[in-house]
């Protein structure tokens, strides 16, 4: 139930783990608790999970991704693993099979803060899509690189941008609601002239 008192709008979240093995019960999946512990403490909004753990199936992705969207109304939608050159990593071809429009400044930010840790970061293909009023971005399938390349690398020399400081704005430019971020966890970037809407 939709709290009407709260100051912030309600946003509808979708999250996607990609694994054949933890959607076969084979091992644990760890990157949805770990995407809702960091959006959890990053947003101020009232948030509606809808959380799905399927396999690396190129169809199943892309109907997964359409029904988050379409059907379930989802804002933003975050899928984690199935990104890399493997036979099996097929995400990205799936995620742009549902786009409306590509968006590709969020996979080159994210190749950015992930080969200041390893050189076979540029092996990954995660992409960002925008289908009807939702974005959609496949992020990285380990726990400590999902929230670097959120969050960013605030304490390196120069500070790295996260990606996540663009989300909010990008989803004002597609008719999302208005999201508030902990500043403490990641300041959300808008330029001086964006207004928030008066919703009715």
């Amino acid at each position: 139930m939709t709290d009407t008192a709260h100051p912030f709008d309600p946003v509808t979240i979708g999250l996607v783990s990609v694994s054949d093995r933890a959607s076969a019960g084979v091992y644990e999946d760890k990157g949805i608790p770990a995407l809702q512990d960091w959006l959890g403490r990053a947003l101020q909004n009232p948030i509606t999970w809808v959380t799905r753990l399927i396999p690396d199936e190129q169809d199943g992705i892309s109907a997964t991704l359409r029904d988050l969207v379409d059907v379930q109304g989802c804002h933003l939608v975050l899928t984690t693993g199935g990104t890399g050159p493997a036979l099996r990593d097929v995400t990205p071809e799936a995620t742009l099979a549902v786009a409306d429009k590509e968006m590709p400044g969020f996979g080159e930010q994210m190749r950015q803060i992930s080969l200041r840790f390893v050189p076979t970061a540029i092996l990954s293909r995660q992409v960002a899509v925008i289908r009807k009023q939702a974005l959609i971005i496949n992020l990285p399938g380990q726990p400590k690189s999902i929230a670097e390349t959120l969050q960013g690398l605030p304490d390196a020399t120069p500070p790295v941008h996260g990606i996540f400081a663009a989300v909010p704005y990008c989803i004002d430019l597609i008719g999302g609601p208005w999201i508030e971020t902990d500043a403490a966890v990641c300041k959300a970037f808008r330029p001086k002239t964006a207004v928030r809407p008066v919703r009715g």
